[in-house]
């Protein structure tokens, strides 16, 4: 009979080679099922994943609702408990599913902190080019505003990958697919500056020789590195908001929009599955447009 442990190592392979998950989202389905595991073990009760019943489930959302959970957080284990249960289906171990009934909490909007153009300009011109580290920084935030890159593609971005001549980079995003994104001037030139002052007089680290953006060691930069160059390049340029490298891409986003272009162009370029999250960047742009009446309009 399979226990736990040999169940929930089965599905996070369904989801990796399956449902073609990263592995960031593998593990925080994963994580979800373990609390399952743990509330069980909590409550006494020693019992395998096909004798949960549904008055269980409901009881352990209530338990992890209790606990203060964001409703993002209770949706997203929500959606972990209905995949393990679906999984579960597939392979024959169940014949009902007692997750079929669980409803996810109703998320409010959440607008995402934006930055103005300006801003972004005082954070480009805040970090130090004769600092040897300089150009590489201003590299990085150009190409997360300039592309509007996630922090994993970012960090992931390989020179085989960057095509000068076309204006393009390739880059592999969420479930390893794969678009084109355009390369700006800006972000080009910034790119060229960084490998003549900085990355051409490195020995890259067996392994780490394509990837564009390096540590003073010769590594591959990790995600901590780029939120501190982020923080620290915010501070000085004395921005108040709560900035993060996500940041960039939402601005990239809602600063396209904001231009006129197709909601359609932006999703591509975001690498969003669904056009349903880009749309957060039109609830964006009416905030923008009723600040501007709000402060323009004679009968405002």
């Amino acid at each position: 009979m399979r226990n736990w442990q040999n169940i929930i190592g089965d599905f996070q392979m369904y989801l990796k080679l399956e449902r073609s998950m990263s592995d960031n989202t593998c593990f925080a389905y994963v994580s979800d099922i373990n609390k399952l595991y743990s509330y069980l073990e909590i409550k006494g009760l020693n019992i395998l994943p096909k004798e949960i019943t549904p008055q269980i489930l409901t009881q352990f959302i209530e338990y992890i609702a209790k606990l203060g959970l964001a409703d993002k957080t209770q949706s997203r284990i929500i959606s972990s408990i209905k995949a393990f249960y679906k999984y579960m289906i597939i392979e024959d171990l169940i014949e009902k599913d007692p997750s079929s009934f669980l409803e996810t909490p109703r998320i409010g909007l959440k607008i995402p902190v934006v930055l103005s153009v300006d801003e972004i300009e005082k954070i480009l011109l805040s970090i130090d080019v004769s600092n040897k580290l300089g150009h590489r920084n201003r590299a990085i935030i150009e190409v997360l505003y300039g592309c509007g890159l996630r922090v994993s593609e970012l960090i992931n971005l390989k020179i085989s990958n960057i095509y000068y001549k076309d204006d393009y980079i390739r880059i592999i995003g969420k479930g390893d697919k794969q678009r084109l994104v355009p390369l700006g001037n800006a972000a080009k030139k910034e790119i060229g500056f960084y490998i003549q002052s900085f990355r051409n007089q490195l020995q890259p680290q067996k392994g780490h020789s394509d990837f564009l953006f390096l540590n003073r060691r010769g590594k591959q930069l990790s995600r901590v590195m780029i939120f501190t160059i982020v923080k620290e390049a915010c501070n000085k340029a004395e921005i108040k908001k709560n900035v993060s490298p996500h940041t960039f891409r939402h601005s990239f986003a809602t600063h396209l929009i904001e231009g006129g272009a197709d909601l359609r162009v932006v999703q591509e370029m975001l690498g969003h599955e669904s056009i349903t999250t880009t749309e957060i960047y039109t609830h964006v742009d009416r905030e923008y447009l009723r600040g501007v009446i709000i402060q323009f309009h004679p009968r405002s």
